[in-house]
């Protein structure tokens, strides 16, 4: 992996995303995006996370994050896709989900390929964090995570959207606390 997409100032606020193997639509489906927003949540309590802005689209997730405290980002965000895996895997196999066989076996074939996981690889490999070296890259790649729905088709407003931190930068209160950059 490149020495540019990696969290070297630990101080530093960042871009990041992070993506379902083969691109999975998984949270087309609110109980596995009730998994990530709860994990968010704990990680702000507990672990120093600090959430600027948000948005999970149907197979990733965007968010503008920092931190608070001892932990570093890298680790944060390791703790959390381990986490929201073993949890997403669980409810899989609960679930009634009719595409329940596949996404395992999507799941399955992935972590057959590297031999640091043992069952399940729900997430790829990374999340390119780009560090905001400027406002006008903070600002782009802000309007970037709230227009992803509107882009999409999802909705006709951003702030319409309810797994996005728009409608918090609207004058509202959405499903996480953020600590907005503007």
């Amino acid at each position: 992996m490149s020495k540019k997409y990696k969290f070297h100032n630990p101080d530093g606020i960042y871009f990041i995303t992070l993506t379902i193997t083969d691109w999975v639509d998984l949270f087309t489906k609110p109980e596995y995006s009730n998994i990530v927003l709860n994990s968010l949540k704990f990680c702000q309590e507990n672990k120093g996370l600090v959430l600027h802005a948000w948005c999970i689209m149907p197979s990733h997730l965007h968010l503008i994050v920092s931190r608070n405290g001892n932990k570093s980002l890298s680790e944060i965000i390791r703790d959390f896709k381990r986490f929201t895996s073993i949890e997403i895997v669980k409810n899989i196999n609960k679930s009634n989900d009719s595409r329940k066989n596949w996404m395992i076996d999507r799941f399955k074939v992935s972590a057959e390929k590297i031999k640091r996981v043992q069952h399940f690889k729900v997430w790829q490999d990374g999340n390119h964090p780009v560090e905001f070296d400027s406002n006008e890259l903070l600002d782009q790649r802000l309007e970037y995570t709230h227009q992803n729905p509107v882009k999409s088709f999802f909705v006709w407003e951003a702030e319409d959207y309810v797994y996005s931190s728009a409608i918090d930068y609207a004058g509202e209160k959405g499903l996480l606390d953020i600590d907005p950059i503007n």
